[in-house]
């Protein structure tokens, strides 16, 4: 795709001529029997970092990778400055995904460095445009896999997780696309985080809140940490459906189902009482080679995903899943089994920038509206590396992690406004 001219009343046309073009190209380069998958350090990833690459180049923009084989875009002469601003989001996608989560930050960050070499403008700092690798948590269990190895925090249970395809580890496919692990292995960052000004990520909304509000965009102010277990095991005794009485059972899926109906039941109390928490046990399953309808499951396994603004709140989950654990081991003489723990601490977009974003929403003309993110971002990892960060979420319809994600573009130029007039106008 050739570089796009337009006179200044075409203005707002070539932006939505240029997000549509790399919206429906990568999409229909990266399809699945429904929805897309691009796969975290797969080569379908690649091939979506080398198209955008090719598409940067073509419109005069310059392209590098990082250490971490994450592609960088800025424009002609800032790509050795100093000190620098970030805009950042992933290109990869849960399996038979949507194809704006992510890709949207990405996208609106080009958008932002063409729109500003059309109108022959310079910003306030200068600007990177980061499309990372490895967000999501569908492919391996952990999540935020790329950002958390540019900033030195992937840890070595992390890099051992293996993939849910090919039963590889994360340490392999992470070298397989060409990433020096040594450094990654000893948690060196693999960037210079001190000469980052700022990170911000424009994201869908993962939530119905902005269609409720019919508004097209808003500030995001926080951002929901978590802990994770991937695989839960709940281990029983195997038994005649029709022979063993229920005082003589040790069924192992009714355990779970006990586990989490109380889980359930303190989620609401705790809703009661003010605080913020989301659960969710997304695998649940027995294995079919094992169990039968007239068979007392003897194991099942399912995951745990447990979401807070509030650190206080996760570590009170954490020891609240323990207990109930052991109560429903010596209620239902099971036994449960832990893996790895996978976290990431809850984020709280820096005060000024969420400031400055307001005021740039106000100043393109939109009544400014701030609100918290239930989803897990990028952000988070490097607002806990020290790097100022915030968000800007688009309106989407459907939410997200669905082939049904449905995001327009007029919503998506609406939000691309903002974090141009702030990149425009921050000082």
């Amino acid at each position: 795709m050739t570089a796009l001219k337009a006179k200044p009343a075409d203005d707002r046309d070539v932006d939505l001529e240029t997000a549509r073009y790399l919206f429906e190209t990568i999409a229909a380069r990266t399809p699945d029997t429904q929805g897309v998958s691009r796969p975290a350090f797969s080569a379908v990833e690649t091939d979506t970092l080398r198209f955008l690459e090719d598409f940067a180049r073509d419109n005069g923009l310059e392209v590098w990778y990082d250490a971490g084989a994450n592609a960088n875009f800025a424009l002609p002469g800032d790509r050795d400055a100093e000190r620098f601003v970030v805009i950042g989001s992933h290109v990869d996608s849960v399996p038979y995904g949507g194809n704006f989560d992510g890709l949207a930050g990405v996208v609106a960050g080009l958008v932002c460095l063409l729109r500003a070499q059309r109108r022959g403008e310079r910003f306030a700092r200068p600007v990177h445009v980061l499309a990372m690798r490895g967000e999501e948590s569908a492919w391996f269990g952990p999540c935020y896999i790329g950002s958390k190895a540019l900033t030195g925090t992937l840890d070595a249970a992390e890099l051992k997780a293996l993939h849910k395809g090919d039963g590889r580890t994360l340490d392999n496919h992470m070298g397989d696309a060409g990433i020096a692990m040594e450094p990654v292995r000893g948690r060196q960052p693999l960037i210079d985080l001190s000469a980052i000004e700022a990170y911000l990520e424009l994201h869908i909304e993962q939530g119905p809140l902005l269609i409720g509000k019919e508004i097209p965009a808003a500030v995001v102010s926080g951002i929901r940490g978590n802990f994770r277990h991937r695989r839960v095991r709940c281990i029983g005794e195997a038994g005649h459906s029709g022979a063993v009485p229920k005082a003589y059972r040790r069924d192992a899926v009714l355990a779970m189902a006990d586990l989490l109906v109380r889980l359930d039941e303190s989620w609401s109390t705790i809703l009661n009482m003010g605080d913020d928490l989301v659960l969710t046990s997304g695998m649940v399953g027995t294995d079919p080679e094992r169990h039968a309808m007239s068979k007392i499951p003897e194991e099942v396994s399912f995951s745990l995903d447990i979401r807070s603004q509030s650190p206080r709140t996760l570590d009170d989950m954490r020891r609240l899943l323990q207990a109930e654990m052991q109560q429903v081991e010596k209620d239902r003489k099971v036994r449960f089994e832990l893996d790895e723990e996978m976290r990431v601490e809850p984020a709280m977009c820096d005060p000024e920038l969420v400031e400055g974003l307001k005021a740039a929403m106000a100043r393109v003309g939109q009544e400014p509206f701030v609100m918290p993110s239930g989803g897990g971002h990028d952000a988070a990892v490097f607002s806990a590396a020290g790097v100022p960060s915030a968000m800007v979420f688009v309106r989407n319809s459907n939410g997200s992690h669905n082939p049904q994600e449905a995001m327009e573009l007029a919503d998506f130029i609406a939000a691309t406004d903002i974090v141009h007039e702030f990149l425009t106008r921050h000082e």
